[in-house]
């Protein structure tokens, strides 16, 4: 089929407001082309099977869909929790994040192990190793995680004061956006004072749910119209480590943060034991091929379309992934009709094109492209 001219408009986007921590990979410039490609079929209930920061999962929920949110890192769920089952008038956490925010500080587990001082604007401090937080937040951080855990909170209200935790250390961290290494120099929001606010909840929230699972298993248990999958991209590049890749690594400190369980650390960042390599693996990311020579990211993705229920499938994948073009052409066409193609350029413009057919292959080679696929399963 010959390339058809765009029927998108700048000024007829669906908009949605979302909240969320700095993301590697993260869907939050993209959400409306996702909830545009969702408009074209007749659906009222998604699946996001790799919900991270959850920002896709609340732009379905504030758009009118049932949500099926599912991711297996800790903090993904009590982020999903908050979100989409809370439920309930800002007022009412509004008395809860006050009473946090009033906490006196304390020196405690992460002061100890990620608070730093000033020293003249360098991070860097006696033990050699830079520190993603001020000494004077991390004391915070220490007395409000205590006092959320005194306060006996149900589940849903915990997840809430723990989301708002979360994004205020994410607005004066010393970071890039992960906790795998740290700035130098302290970086000028590091100097504010962490002030926790009540999150931005979706409404009626009886009528999402929120899973911790596996989604090769997740996908056949879930039943929805629409599966949305934006899975681990792993690297295509062949000299970089696995580990720079794998979200257990990035994001081990919210993870720390969630569990209150002080584990063992290791490394100059930090890291939770069972952020390692060895113990937090997911074939997504795998950068090796199986004894049949092909990939094992790739393989997973042919193996989570053939597994899933919904009759229609969003996918998204980076030109920087594991699979390439070809493979992923393939792996559709073997599972369902290609419907639509959205090529994302977000080098020169996140809103610059639309592809159809196969026109996609020829562009997915260049770097800084996201394409969204939209599968109807046969």
């Amino acid at each position: 089929m010959a390339s058809q001219p765009s029927l998108w408009k700048r000024d007829t986007f669906c908009t949605t407001a979302t909240e969320g921590i700095k993301y590697a990979g993260s869907k939050a410039k993209i959400i409306p082309y996702i909830l545009r490609l969702a408009q074209q079929i007749n659906a009222t209930s998604v699946f996001d099977g790799f919900s991270g920061t959850t920002r896709v999962s609340q732009a379905f929920a504030n758009a009118g869909y049932r949500v099926v949110s599912n991711d297996l890192a800790v903090w993904s769920e009590i982020f999903g929790t908050c979100y989409l089952l809370a439920g309930n008038t800002e007022q009412k956490y509004r008395d809860l994040i006050d009473h946090l925010n009033a906490v006196p500080p304390v020196y405690g587990w992460f002061t100890e192990n990620y608070g730093g001082y000033s020293n003249g604007g360098c991070s860097v401090q006696r033990d050699g190793l830079k520190k993603p937080w001020q000494v004077h937040n991390t004391q915070k951080l220490d007395g409000i995680r205590q006092e959320i855990e005194n306060l006996n909170l149900c589940k849903t209200d915990k997840s809430v004061a723990l989301t708002s935790l979360i994004l205020a250390l994410d607005r004066v961290d010393n970071t890039l956006g992960h906790f795998v290494s740290y700035l130098k120099n302290w970086s000028p929001r590091s100097y504010d004072t962490l002030t926790l606010k009540v999150p931005n909840i979706c409404q009626f929230g009886e009528i999402h749910s929120v899973h911790s699972g596996d989604t090769l298993d997740m996908a056949t248990q879930i039943s929805t119209d629409i599966a949305y999958f934006d899975p681990p991209y792993g690297s295509g590049n062949e000299k970089m480590p696995p580990s720079r890749v794998r979200y257990a690594a990035y994001y081990h400190i919210w993870t720390s943060i969630c569990l209150f369980d002080k584990p063992q650390l290791f490394g100059k960042a930090g890291r939770r034991i069972d952020s390692s390599d060895a113990m937090a693996y997911s074939p997504f990311e795998e950068f090796r091929k199986n004894h049949h020579g092909r990939y094992i990211a790739t393989e997973s993705i042919d193996i989570l379309l053939k597994k899933t229920q919904a009759q229609w499938v969003i996918l998204s994948y980076s030109s920087g992934g594991r699979a390439t073009a070809e493979d992923l052409n393939d792996i559709i066409h073997s599972n369902g009709k290609l419907l639509e193609v959205v090529e994302i350029d977000h080098k020169k413009n996140v809103m610059s094109s639309m592809a159809w057919t196969n026109k996609w292959i020829n562009d997915a080679g260049a770097p800084n492209k996201e394409f969204l696929f939209l599968v109807e399963k046969t």
